[in-house]
């Protein structure tokens, strides 16, 4: 059954609204060979967004391959060489005789083992011993630019969670051997992204990074609000509801425009419609979202300091920048402008602000709606 709205996963098909112009651009890098690096803060469309264009790809191009991985299981640097193998030999044919053959003929010095699922001949998993020497990582590095080679083809490999590499042993020296050997490459391209916005613009903005200035940075932008009105509205009419324009527009402000959140809003609304939309349906959702969410905000908050749970109240009233104004730092005990920075610094890292020059928000909109009530 074709669901009215998707949230908590990546969407497809009707559910995929505008991004227009993000498409094209991602479409056109996948067909020239340009490499991509997505930033946005989490669950703004990022995955949905490249599984689309890869999709459109794949289905219209025969001389280009896109190669999806999700680095997100990957611990260490050997888990990302086993995951890389795998995936771009299964990925990029279908036959169980050129999965054999690619792995002996490209990876032949690491001595791949194909690991079969007991209930599939397709499904799979490659490793090997992975000698510490700098051939053999370049081996496996340079797999896709090899079967590329072999079948005449382009390939792009997207992978997804990409700022997971960061927690690794010694991790800018691997980011070195990668870049290193992906610059190299005449017939790949690669589209990086991931959900810790803070970790990937450091890794790929920094001059001091290896990955700085790999490819086309696109830093997405929220649809606007009349795409999701129409979107809104198109989804009840198609199930036989129906929403005004103006309760659709509701829903998107109320959220900031987020995503996730508009796709589970206007799907609680959607539940509680039997026929026309109104306030009384409007305001169910409303305390439905809060509640559903609100477990997860209880996490949030949980081990955070007296100090960083002042700041969050600061930004929760509104006030976006002159923290370290004395008034401020009195109203709501921040102690001193050098505290400020160090708070600052921790709610970064945990992924509930964003520091854009002077001005900090909350990233999650509706977590701001919970601290408001909770909090304030």
């Amino acid at each position: 059954m074709d669901k009215s709205f998707i949230f908590g996963k990546a969407t497809y098909g009707d559910n995929f609204t505008d991004r227009e112009f993000e498409s094209l651009r991602l479409s056109e890098n996948f067909r020239s060979g340009v490499n991509t690096i997505i930033v946005s803060p989490r669950r703004w469309g990022k995955t949905s967004l490249v599984r689309k264009v890869a999709k459109i790809i794949n289905d219209e191009e025969t001389e280009v391959k896109v190669v999806s991985i999700d680095a997100f299981l990957c611990r260490s640097e050997i888990e990302f060489y086993h995951v890389f193998a795998t995936e771009i030999i299964k990925q990029t044919s279908n036959k169980l005789e050129e999965w054999l053959d690619h792995a002996k003929k490209f990876l032949a010095r690491l001595s791949p083992k194909f690991n079969f699922s007991s209930d599939s001949s397709v499904d799979f998993s490659i490793s090997f011993d992975l000698a510490a020497d700098w051939q053999s990582e370049s081996d496996v590095l340079n797999l896709p630019q090899k079967i590329a080679e072999e079948k005449n083809i382009t390939i792009v490999v997207c992978i997804d969670e990409f700022q997971q590499i960061a927690e690794f042993s010694d991790s800018k020296n691997f980011q070195k051997k990668m870049r290193s050997v992906w610059q190299l490459q005449d017939k790949v391209s690669y589209c990086l992204y991931g959900s810790k916005m803070h970790v990937l613009s450091g890794m790929f903005s920094k001059q001091s990074m290896p990955f700085y200035k790999f490819g086309d940075l696109m830093f997405l932008q929220k649809i606007s609000t009349q795409d999701w009105i129409t979107y809104i509205c198109s989804r009840f009419e198609k199930t036989g509801k129906q929403i005004s324009s103006e309760l659709a527009e509701k829903i998107c402000d109320s959220v900031e425009n987020h995503s996730s959140y508009v796709q589970q809003f206007a799907w609680l609304v959607w539940t509680k419609t039997i026929n026309l939309a109104g306030n009384e349906e409007f305001d169910e959702a409303y305390d439905d979202l809060l509640t559903q969410n609100g477990m997860l905000f209880s996490q949030y908050v949980d081990g955070l300091s007296s100090f960083q749970l002042n700041f969050l109240k600061v930004l929760a009233d509104g006030i976006e920048s002159g923290f370290t104004n004395s008034d401020i730092i009195k109203r709501y005990n921040l102690s001193s402008s050098a505290n400020v920075a160090r708070i600052k610094k921790a709610l970064e890292k945990k992924e509930l602000i964003d520091i854009s020059g002077q001005k900090v928000t909350l990233i999650d909109p509706v977590f701001k709606i919970w601290l408001q009530r909770e909090l304030l």
